[in-house]
């Protein structure tokens, strides 16, 4: 799924690169402690008029009412699941709906809305249990997801998301048009027996079935929405552990535990308010300091204060791989292989994670695969090992004039790098043009966009390089090795190799494991000597939580943030 930066940090020392990203950091930040001044003025009155409209409190931990605080990092684009492409609503997601299966507190699947289920070769079986219920009274059937299903995958949706379907028989085929929606391998055999049938017998599908791309949606509801479906708390219906009970947008949402949840005697908390929307780490430390938020994520230079303070440090990798995606439409300049070679030899991850992020958890980027994604009989990437290529300044400017002699240019004009407004993606953005401007003599343009305006940007091809992330949808390679099949509406840049694709098919739909993961190692080569990224840094955190609260759990898959298992310790 798309990520978006985190976070604060602050500014680097050692060489002169990264004095002046500290020196244009120390400009930003200052504009942006006016500026956050501000925002928090505004969003904590909105946040108090809307949770004394709701009756939660605005402290982290409301023992009373039995209700905690907390944030999300961005305002989410929408809660349409048939549509939804990114992290911040998948964990709104989760907390409020539920699919066929579900993450338990250990990472593990489990029965969902489906008690059972099995697999005969191409076809899988899921029973339904019959008190799984919809937040207005309706049971949740078979009949839900069949439409949920097809709905994603009809090409007016337009889903991005829609190949995330396509082991099911036919989805791809509906998908492109080729066929009708009503051929796809899913039929509700009765209102509590749901009947897939796949395209080859993958021993994955279950794994795929706890994405959000999957969950139910009740048509009867959809159709009254007139096309609103997820854009207002009331546009929706929920069948998960909460019940959204209101959306101000951009400012705060809240969630109310839901009574028809078919699992709420294991529910212990009475309502979430995300009182907050802002990945800025100051400000997070400043409201958990003040008891107005149950977690927040620390920087480096917050470590001594949290040791002083001697609050309990946790720490999390949450599996997402974050890289510079270039545009590869023909009308780009950086559809041009020297070009993007060449930047790709001045670019040095670990300068970029050590001396100018230097956030604890972070590790540099080195392949669209993650360093704990599993191979054969080990780490994926000890045996499919990524060349190493250090920086080559000289080798670089070789590159740039083949690069020009075949644009038919003297020189470069300037290229445009799409980020959005996070602290972090700010000071990356910024790092570039330094090193870009340095060591090649080309001028890059930022363009920093809010989340939604981004992805936006993103999908209509509006830039040369976009920052962007990845993480896993479910537990196989998989989850990476399509992302830049030509197929997928998440290549942003419209990478299209057939060579990549065929591997990407073997993968999809290989039973034999070795062929399998060669393929993933074909896959990373190509990725890899085509310069279709660059990879930045993977993301961890460092992160503390309220001591009355436990329970909260922190996912690879499904939601980051989960307190769908947490409960308040009145005594602590």
């Amino acid at each position: 799924m798309n990520q978006t930066d985190p976070a604060d940090v602050k500014q680097a020392t050692g060489d002169r690169l990264t004095r002046a990203a500290g020196k244009q950091l120390a400009i930003y930040a200052a504009a942006a402690v006016a500026l956050l001044v501000a925002m928090m003025f505004v969003l904590n009155v909105l946040a108090s008029l809307t949770s004394s409209a709701a009756g939660m409190s605005r402290m982290a931990v409301d023992v009373e009412n039995n209700t905690i605080t907390s944030y999300l990092r961005e305002e989410p684009p929408q809660m349409d699941s048939m549509r939804a492409s990114d992290a911040v609503s998948a964990i709104v997601m989760y907390h409020v709906m539920e699919g066929l299966l579900r993450y338990d507190a250990n990472g593990e699947l489990v029965g969902g809305v489906a008690e059972r289920w099995e697999q005969d070769g191409t076809r899988f079986t899921f029973w339904l249990r019959d008190d799984a219920r919809w937040s207005n009274g309706a049971p949740v059937t078979a009949h839900d997801f069949e439409f949920a299903w097809k709905t994603v995958l009809d090409p007016a949706t337009a889903s991005q998301y829609a190949f995330i379907l396509y082991p099911i028989l036919n989805a791809e085929k509906a998908n492109n048009g080729e066929v009708s929606v009503d051929e796809v391998g899913v039929e509700a055999i009765d209102d509590f027996t749901l009947e897939v049938n796949l395209e080859t017998p993958i021993a994955y599908f279950d794994r795929m079935v706890g994405y959000v791309t999957y969950l139910p949606v009740n048509e009867e509801f959809y159709n009254q929405t007139n096309g609103r479906y997820g854009a207002d708390a009331d546009e929706m219906i929920y069948n998960g552990p909460f019940v959204m009970t209101s959306w101000v947008h951009g400012a705060s949402m809240q969630l109310r535990k839901n009574s028809d949840y078919w699992g709420a005697e294991r529910i212990r908390l009475d309502g979430i308010n995300f009182a907050h929307m802002t990945s800025d780490s100051n400000t997070l430390l400043n409201l958990f300091q003040d008891n107005q938020i149950v977690i927040a994520d620390l920087t480096a230079e917050m470590l001594d204060q949290a040791m002083l303070q001697r609050w309990s440090l946790s720490q999390f990798m949450e599996g997402t791989v974050f890289y510079t995606e270039f545009n590869h439409r023909p009308e780009r300049l950086t559809s041009n292989w020297h070009l993007r070679k060449a930047l790709s030899l001045v670019h040095d991850s670990s300068e970029l994670v050590n001396r100018v992020i230097k956030l604890p958890g972070y590790l540099p980027g080195k392949s669209l695969f993650p360093y704990w994604v599993e191979g054969m009989d080990g780490p994926f990437r000890d045996e499919y090992p990524v060349p190493e290529q250090p920086r080559n300044i000289e080798l670089a400017r070789e590159h740039l004039a083949m690069a020009l002699d075949e644009l038919g240019l003297e020189e470069l004009p300037p290229l445009v790098f799409l980020s959005s407004e996070t602290p972090v993606a700010r000071i990356q953005a910024e790092y570039y043009q330094e090193v870009f401007k340095r060591y090649l003599d080309i001028d890059l343009l930022i363009d920093a966009q809010i989340f939604r305006q981004r992805l936006e940007k993103m999908t209509a091809g509006d830039f040369d390089m976009v920052g962007a992330g990845w993480g896993p949808d479910y537990n196989d390679p998989l989850t990476f090795a399509d992302l830049f099949a030509s197929w997928n509406l998440s290549n942003r840049g419209r990478y299209s190799n057939p060579a990549l694709d065929a591997q990407v098919r073997i993968a999809q739909s290989s039973l034999d494991r070795q062929e399998r993961f060669d393929a993933f190692g074909e896959i990373q080569r190509i990725l890899t000597e085509d310069v279709v990224i660059m990879p930045d840094y993977e993301r961890g955190y460092v992160y503390v939580t309220d001591s009355q609260v436990r329970g909260i759990v922190r996912h690879v898959f499904a939601s980051e943030v989960d307190f769908t298992h947490a409960w308040i310790e009145p005594g602590e």
